[in-house]
């Protein structure tokens, strides 16, 4: 892949890149990437763990796999660059966010302020086939994804899951650490939103959490302003 991680997630993860099914996924990437658009751009593949650090997590948003829409997936679940359209599930939790701090978000779909406030924003596939969705589901990175949160879920300090939709939701069995805390909610995307995503006031959950662990609480406003 020619990607590299920095920081301790580079030390806890580098055996597991090591590791049979992660040289095959490889392997996989780079012979498809010979004749097919491969997403995101190599460098950005990790980019969730080399914008928030293993000792920096306070919050975990899980996606699913990486935009597949050429120029939008950039390593970060649910974030776009700046200059792409936000899509519906993005333009959905902005609208949520909106509600529930009485504050309308005109913002970009660019995420990267709330990573490095400590959100990390992981899909549970880190690349995608261009125009064709979960095309790297079953691959090998869900062995990979389950590994970063279980190594999450073995740290001392708290951290609090944020899993909306039903994919997300499953990882919780890796989370036997009863000193983390789960929050739920169905998935942002147009077909399940209206089904208890809005109204479910899950960004303010989050930050109450925060506050009753003593630590900051996330600014999800803060993309109004990157």
């Amino acid at each position: 892949m020619k990607a590299t991680i920095q920081g301790k997630w580079g030390e806890l993860l580098n055996d597991e890149l090591q590791n049979e099914v992660m040289r095959n996924l490889s392997r996989f990437i780079a012979m498809e990437s010979f004749t097919k658009n491969i997403f995101p751009p190599k460098p950005l593949i990790f980019n969730a763990l080399n914008l928030t650090d293993y000792n920096n997590v306070k919050v975990v948003l899980l996606g699913q796999d990486p935009y597949h829409g050429k120029g939008q997936a950039m390593g970060l679940s649910f974030s776009v660059p700046k200059n792409v359209p936000l899509p519906p599930s993005l333009r959905n939790i902005y609208k949520e966010i909106g509600d529930e701090f009485a504050t309308p978000i005109q913002a970009n779909g660019d995420l990267t302020s709330w990573a490095e406030q400590g959100v990390l924003l992981l899909n549970t596939a880190l690349t995608v086939e261009e125009g064709k969705a979960n095309s790297h589901a079953q691959k090998g990175w869900e062995g990979f994804t389950d590994k970063i949160i279980s190594l999450l879920n073995e740290r001392e300090t708290p951290v609090i899951f944020l899993l909306l939709g039903r994919p997300a939701q499953s990882k919780s069995q890796l989370i036997t650490n009863d000193r983390h805390k789960i929050i739920t909610a169905p998935h942002p995307s147009p077909l399940s939103a209206h089904r208890g995503f809005f109204g479910s006031n899950v960004f303010r959950q989050v930050n109450t959490e925060l506050e009753i662990l003593g630590k900051v609480p996330v600014n999800w406003l803060s993309v109004t302003h990157n």
